[in-house]
Formats: structure tokens, C-alpha cells, sequence
């Protein structure tokens, strides 16, 4: 599988500036996007990408809100990629949250925020109902990803946890959400081939855009309103 991941070129970060048709198209899907199933209340954590905070996901928990989900953020500041140093933090506030809500809860993790998110569900599958993914690089970790540069003398380590944490499988249902046309993370390494329950489902738009694209609106509302014990 790995020999078909290749790291975004720089250039491809001029396919971003498809955020704003991302924009655009979710001010034109407002009034369908609220007619998607609603939530009774079910707790979700959105956890953000890297470099970014629970501002850039303020629109999506809003939107959650909205359909009757208690959405909240992570509450941990700016994501600095340290995945090892933040999953206990992590983990943490899932835990509070179950057991403030009195049952799992769900997370939706954009870029490595969604990294963090099957991990604290890979270690607490009792505590987690569900994790969706945003553009998430399940395979080689930041390797394929237009940040590997900052994580080059890091990422022999980072192999080596990703080997270790792999051998236990992650046992709550996975849905996958990528774009083919993802300027920051290789699309086909956000496909997960090793859990037990994963689909994947493909979006048009970009990487920027994904937490903001109606399209993904509709997954996450659809996939928070199923029972995973069905």
C-alpha cells in the first residue's frame, strides 16, 4: 500500500484555494443542511488540525448544535503535532466527557486532530461511540503530508509508535472522509486498511475546506445519527 503514497508537491497547496467554492457551497446547502437527521443530544468532540485550534471548528459544532448534538471542542489550545505529549490530554477529556455524559462519546478529528481521535479511541474503546476522520493520515503519519518537514528527524520514532500502537486494532466504527484532490495529505494515505470497521467515503473539495464542506456536513450528521450497535 505505501509504495502508492507519495507526499503532496508544494504545488498542489494551490488546490486549496478551493476553501472558498468550499465556502460558498455551504452558504448555498444552509437550509437542506438542517433538515439532515438530528441528534438527541449525544456528546462529540471536534478535534482540530494541525496548527489550528477549536476556532477553526467553530462553524461544525455549531452546526451540530444545531441538529441537537452537544458538540463541543478539545479545549487544548493550538494542535502543535505532538501526538505522544497530547494523547494523554486527550484521553483525559474523552473520559470526562463519557462520564459526565454517562455514555461513550463520538469524535470527529480534522487532519491530525483525527489522528488523536483514533488513538484515544484505539486506548478507550469503551468510552468512544464512533470516530469520523477529516483528511486524516492513517498510514506513515506525517510522512505523507505537506508538514513532513518538521517532523524529518522525528519520524523514525514516529514509525515506530505507529508500528507498536497498530498491533491493537481500533475497535469502534471509523468513517473516513478524503478529497483525491487534498492538497496537504495524500489522499491514499488517509485510507485505512487494518481496522476491523472502517468505510471510506470520497468528497470533492479541498483539504482547508472540509470542515466546512456541506458534503461532509451530511456524512457527520448521518454517521452521529446511527446506532453503532446496529
Amino acid at each position: 500500500m505505501t509504495e502508492h503514497v507519495l507526499r503532496p508537491p508544494t504545488g498542489t497547496l494551490l488546490k486549496e484555494t478551493r476553501v472558498v467554492t468550499d465556502a460558498l457551497s455551504l452558504v448555498l446547502a444552509a437550509p437542506w443542511a438542517l433538515a439532515l437527521p438530528r441528534g438527541s443530544g449525544q456528546t462529540v468532540m471536534v478535534l482540530p488540525g494541525y496548527m489550528t485550534s477549536d476556532r477553526a471548528t467553530v462553524l461544525l459544532r455549531g452546526f451540530l448544535r444545531a441538529l441537537g448534538h452537544r458538540a463541543v471542542g478539545w479545549g487544548l489550545g493550538t494542535n502543535r503535532g505532538n501526538v505522544e505529549g497530547l494523547l494523554e490530554p486527550v484521553s483525559e477529556r474523552v473520559a470526562s466527557l463519557a462520564e459526565e455524559a454517562g455514555s461513550p462519546i463520538a469524535l470527529v478529528g480534522w487532519s491530525l486532530g483525527g489522528v488523536l481521535a483514533r488513538e484515544a479511541a484505539r486506548d478507550l474503546p469503551a468510552l468512544v461511540s464512533r470516530v469520523i476522520t477529516l483528511g486524516t493520515p492513517v498510514v506513515g503519519g506525517p510522512r505523507y503530508t505537506i508538514a513532513a518537514g518538521a517532523f524529518a528527524k522525528h519520524q523514525a520514532e514516529i514509525d515506530a509508535q505507529i508500528e507498536e500502537r497498530g498491533q491493537r486494532p481500533i475497535e469502534v466504527p471509523i468513517t473516513s472522509v478524503y478529497t483525491e484532490t487534498d492538497g496537504v495529505v495524500a489522499w491514499r494515505a488517509c485510507i485505512d486498511e487494518l481496522s476491523p470497521d472502517v468505510e471510506h467515503l470520497r468528497v470533492p473539495g479541498s483539504h482547508l475546506g472540509l470542515g466546512i464542506n456541506p458534503r461532509v456536513w451530511s456524512i457527520v450528521a448521518r454517521r452521529l445519527a446511527d446506532d453503532p450497535s446496529d
